[in-house]
């Protein structure tokens, strides 16, 4: 029988939740049915009037650190990132853009997987990591997308010099249902003084929970090619659920995802925000 389409943003209508769910192995597991899944909205059981486990177009915003520490690991994540484009779906659609101490992205969506490789060896090089001014211009371009809304977002160090902090890319994550994916790298590159170990920020670990999202901490620049690979299995390996709430207060809720089948882990995103549909057609 076919499956309810769900919306995408969290009205009356359905609210849409992505679900990966991996095994103790952390293999993807795709086989489940409805009845394996529970959903919780303020710790509320809800039946689920939408259950689909067929891979749904994305809109995916994917930004990558070019500041100084990555210059001798630059080509590399070009071509991690390549792994990522080759593997977009027919009607995904990509931007792609760079961050150092200033933010350069691509002006419009595109399905064309070869113009967004192309885009990728264009990136400029710079000084600093305006981490968090680079998730909010990525958000920025999501925000009147339909659809998936993804971020996936690489860096090799701390945030430098944003206009804007991370809570407040929190916020905006959290109220656009936008998800993010976040791969952070250990490197070693030499200042023009010293050796200097660079460290991801936190923050990023925290947004992708949050979200619903992955975060992958690597310290070896040859895991980067099979980890944008795992990402972009996993959009296309998720289930979408959907219920109808039963409070519209315009005010966020707490999601949980459960499992039924043991030795089994569920990712979602954690909150949503209860719109009635006047506020919902006013953004």
């Amino acid at each position: 029988m076919a499956q309810q389409r769900p919306t995408f943003r969290s009205t009356q209508t359905a609210v849409p939740v992505f679900v990966t769910v991996t095994d103790a192995q952390q293999r993807l597991v795709t086989d489940l049915v409805r009845d394996d899944f529970e959903i919780y909205d303020n710790d509320k059981l809800q039946p689920l009037v939408v259950f689909d486990n067929a891979p749904r177009p994305i809109n995916v915003v994917i930004m990558l650190d070019t500041s100084g520490s990555m210059e001798l690991n630059l080509p590399l994540v070009r071509r991690a990132a390549e792994q990522f484009l080759v593997r977009m779906f027919p009607g995904d659609k990509g931007k792609v853009g760079a961050f150092n101490d200033k933010v350069q992205i691509m002006a419009s969506f595109t399905e064309d997987r070869d113009a967004l490789i192309s885009q990728v060896h264009d990136l400029d090089f710079g000084n600093g990591t305006h981490l968090w001014d680079a998730m909010i211009e990525a958000l920025d371009g999501l925000k009147d997308v339909d659809g998936r809304r993804v971020v996936l977002i690489f860096t090799d160090g701390m945030d430098e010099g944003s206009k804007t902090g991370m809570g407040a890319v929190l916020d905006r994550a959290r109220e656009e249902e936008a998800m993010v994916y976040a791969i952070g790298l250990e490197s070693v590159y030499f200042n023009g003084a010293a050796r200097v170990r660079t460290k991801p920020d936190g923050g990023l670990r925290k947004l992708a929970a949050e979200t619903g999202g992955g975060y992958f901490q690597l310290d070896k620049s040859a895991e980067l090619g099979s980890t944008f690979t795992r990402v972009a299995q996993e959009l296309h390996s998720q289930y979408t659920l959907g219920f109808t709430p039963t409070v519209l207060d315009n005010k966020s809720h707490k999601l949980v995802v459960k499992l039924k089948q043991p030795g089994m882990t569920a990712r979602a995103r954690r909150s949503y925000v209860a719109r009635d549909q006047a506020t919902a057609d006013d953004k």
